[in-house]
């Protein structure tokens, strides 16, 4: 069960609770620049876990910006689409309402959950953004500098090399205490830099965790990172 912290009180929050109407998660973004696009992404980070668990989800954009820039940007990076966001606090039926919005920009309504700055400048590849951007907990400042953006492109590649050589041996099932770790890593407050951990334990492991079990580890962690991890299967080598 996702549970996230509310900026206003400090507290940690059920994101979707029980016996209650589906989530609406609002994204407010000012502009439309690597801050604002870090905004989106926590959004879809949300509806991807939320969705995991089969909850319902209404995923909105408020705020102000070059909508059609900003939506771009975001189709590039592998955010899921927004709605235009026209109820304030959301439809009767949206009975918890999470507002995501950079810091300093808090709202009235709903649990508020709070994304920090990005410094530097946002390298071409989009998806080596999304993973310099995941590296970091998501109210830290992100500074997108050339080791930053090295790192990322240097294990992005390094783990779809090796999801497609696993992808080659026969398939095998997640091990339960992975699929535990991953979940709790998201679970608590959308730790991803945690979930980001698992995957390298995972890669290092002995031969006693079969390739297959790795490439499923990856295509089902994948599911919300939105790395495109199993791109690269059936390239020659």
């Amino acid at each position: 069960m996702l549970r996230i912290i509310d900026a206003r009180t400090g507290e940690a929050v059920v994101a979707a609770p029980v016996r209650r109407g589906p989530t609406r998660i609002e994204a407010h973004v000012q502009g439309h620049g690597t801050g604002a696009l870090r905004v989106l992404l926590v959004t879809d980070l949300l509806v991807r876990a939320l969705e995991l668990d089969s909850t319902p989800v209404r995923a909105v954009l408020t705020g102000e910006g070059d909508r059609a820039v900003l939506r771009a940007g975001a189709a590039a990076l592998g955010i899921h689409p927004l709605e235009e966001g026209h109820e304030p606090g959301g439809r009767p039926a949206e009975r918890q309402v999470l507002r995501v919005a950079a810091e300093g920009d808090a709202g009235a309504d709903g649990v508020q959950v709070v994304v920090g700055d990005v410094l530097g400048e946002a390298p071409s590849d989009p998806t080596v953004l999304r993973l310099a951007l995941l590296q970091h907990a998501r109210t830290e400042t992100v500074r997108l500098d050339a080791a930053a953006v090295g790192d990322a492109h240097d294990t992005l590649a390094g783990w779809r090399r090796a999801v497609a050589g696993w992808a080659r041996q026969p398939s095998r099932p997640v091990p339960d205490e992975v699929r535990g770790r991953l979940r709790a890593a998201w679970e608590d407050d959308l730790d991803v830099p945690e979930v980001l951990n698992v995957l390298r334990s995972v890669a290092d492991a002995g031969p006693e965790l079969p390739d297959g079990a790795r490439f499923e580890t990856y295509a089902y962690a994948d599911r919300l990172l939105g790395l495109e991890l199993t791109r690269d299967i059936g390239a020659a080598p």
